[in-house]
């Protein structure tokens, strides 16, 4: 078993289970079913099983029909092409699909998932003639649907097994409520409050293509519109998204045409919140130039709409200020932390998210200036504020566990800087999971560390792994990306590897001077960094 696979305890178990169960029963019909709403992991999963079982039972996949998707039909159509299954061998049909299906009806007579139910209703008898083990895999909300819709099919399962997952392809009861009303007399009109997998997120996009195909325009189309980009947008926060890019760009897509036609109906208190929202994408992008202006927007129409003693207001001031330290703009963002650290304190009291927020966001502003002395008793009090009011296991505390890590890692406090470092990257991997920004900024840092020590053969692989995970979830012209490159190549620069480190160096000032500018001092950074190398490179030929 791949261990990697499966770092959690109840999915190994889980797992143990479904390959006992298959192998006590593949020489006749066996119901399963499989749980995961995340696909990719999904996959991994049925690989792995494949893997193990193929030398004593024969494997195969299935993917179920589209517009009509009968279990029956997906394993008749493989027997017939199969001799192997014809003469009843021992054999294990994985059965994908069901996650792609529409839980609305989009227009139809009868949804996807509907017609899914009701073949799955009336097969039981019909799945008698194959003698094998069936696997058929779903998500937890088309469990919860099969539950109730298909009762005769889920009488005769042998068991079910449940993976979990951070990645889902749904969209919970819970962030669903503003746009309730949208549904009226629709299927999700008398739906679960405590859902937390109640409808398949391409569903709520076809709902709104639908809505456009008719012509409409109106204040449910807007609040459609910003309701599913802050979805997707909160989703690359919690990493639930199931690829990173695609539903970064879907994100920016939809709170685009919110602004567009926000704008064009007049509503500024929601225009407002989505030229914030917007502008954080683009700044995660890293599209400085293109959030600050969004940004600026925004805090004029809050001033405008709710004064300037505000919540968002201060959010906005918190959000404009990490916008200017990223473009290096120290001055103009600690002004901006200063204010809407005193914003908040004001409107908020001392124990509150934000004030911890506040405090670390200043810290970092410090510790980049080198203001160490500043840095550490903010890190300190923000830590302190998160563990007590979010608990242990929180985002927010690994990001101040990072945090308080770097400041002691540019003191050449490496001994206290280690373990934070390293429990920063195991508390993000267990919540984020691993393909997330958190996460490949956890392996640069504990990479860098280890370069500091002149540990490179630990520091070296940290870095790749770094670079290979920037480039996947940000794209090849990421700040990000270009910090990886020049690290990588300072890396091999110290071990004399010129010839390696010299291209690296280039590709990351070409993205930098693109992205930052020539001034930004990332930019003039690498651009002495290379200028180095090249002396060594002249004084050595």
């Amino acid at each position: 078993m791949n261990e990697d696979l499966l770092t959690d305890d109840e999915n190994r178990e889980a797992y143990e289970y479904l390959t006992v169960s298959i192998e006590a029963k593949a020489n006749r019909l066996n119901l399963l079913i499989g749980v995961c709403d995340d696909a990719s992991f999904r996959d991994e999963l049925i690989a792995q099983y494949e893997a193990e079982l193929q030398s004593q039972i024969h494997c195969y996949r299935v993917t179920l029909a589209r517009g009509e998707p009968s279990l029956r039909a997906a394993v008749a159509k493989l027997v017939e092409s199969e001799e192997y299954l014809q003469q009843h061998n021992p054999a294990v049909i994985s059965v994908t699909g069901a996650e792609q299906l529409h839980f609305l009806k989009l227009g139809e007579e009868r949804s996807e998932q509907e017609i899914f139910f009701g073949y799955l209703q009336w097969t039981r008898e019909g799945l008698r003639e194959f003698p094998f083990a069936i696997v058929l895999w779903v998500t937890n909300q088309i469990l919860v649907e099969l539950i109730k819709k298909a009762p005769d099919f889920w009488s005769w399962r042998n068991g079910v097994f449940r993976f979990a997952s951070t990645r889902k392809n749904t969209v919970s009861a819970k962030e669903l409520e503003p746009i309730r009303f949208a549904f009226t007399g629709n299927e999700l009109s008398g739906f679960d409050d405590d859902n937390d997998y109640l409808l398949p997120i391409e569903d709520l996009q076809g709902f709104i293509q639908d809505l456009e195909q008719r012509g409409v325009k109106d204040t449910t189309l807007a609040t459609l519109y910003f309701s599913l980009g802050d979805i997707y947008r909160k989703r690359l926060n919690r990493s639930e998204c199931q690829d990173y890019k695609k539903e970064q760009e879907l994100g920016i897509k939809y709170l685009n045409k919110a602004v567009e036609l926000q704008k064009e109906l007049g509503l500024e208190k929601d225009l407002a919140t989505s030229l914030n929202n917007l502008a954080t994408l683009y700044n995660s992008q890293g599209r400085y130039s293109e959030a600050e202006p969004l940004y600026i927007q925004a805090l004029v129409l809050y001033r405008k709409l709710l004064g300037e003693k505000h919540p968002y207001v201060a959010t906005s001031f918190n959000n404009l200020a990490a916008l200017y330290e990223s473009q290096g703009r120290y001055n103009e963002a600690e002004s901006l932390y200063i204010q809407t650290l005193a914003l908040r304190r004001k409107l908020l009291g001392e124990e509150h998210p934000d004030i911890a927020q506040s405090l670390n966001n200043l810290a970092t502003l410090y510790n980049s200036q080198g203001r160490y002395s500043e840095a550490e008793p903010l890190y300190i009090q923000a830590l302190v504020l998160y563990r007590k009011l979010l608990g242990e296991k929180h985002p927010y505390v690994a990001t101040s566990f990072n945090n308080l890590a770097a400041l002691y890692k540019s003191q050449g406090r490496y001994s206290e800087a280690e373990p934070l470092y390293i429990q920063t990257l195991a508390l993000r991997r267990k919540l984020l999971g691993e393909e997330h920004p958190d996460v490949a900024a956890s392996l640069n840092n504990l990479a860098g560390l280890y370069d500091s020590q002149c540990k490179y053969s630990e520091a070296e692989p940290l870095y790749i792994q770094a670079l290979a995970l920037r480039r996947k979830l940000m794209g090849e012209e990421h700040p990000d990306v270009a910090a990886s490159l020049n690290n990588l190549a300072a890396l091999y620069k110290s071990q004399g590897r010129y010839s390696e480190a010299e291209p690296l160096y280039i590709q990351a000032l070409d993205i930098l001077e693109k992205r930052l500018g020539i001034d930004h001092p990332n930019t003039v950074t690498v651009r002495k960094n290379l200028a180095n190398l090249r002396d060594r490179l002249s004084s050595e030929s």
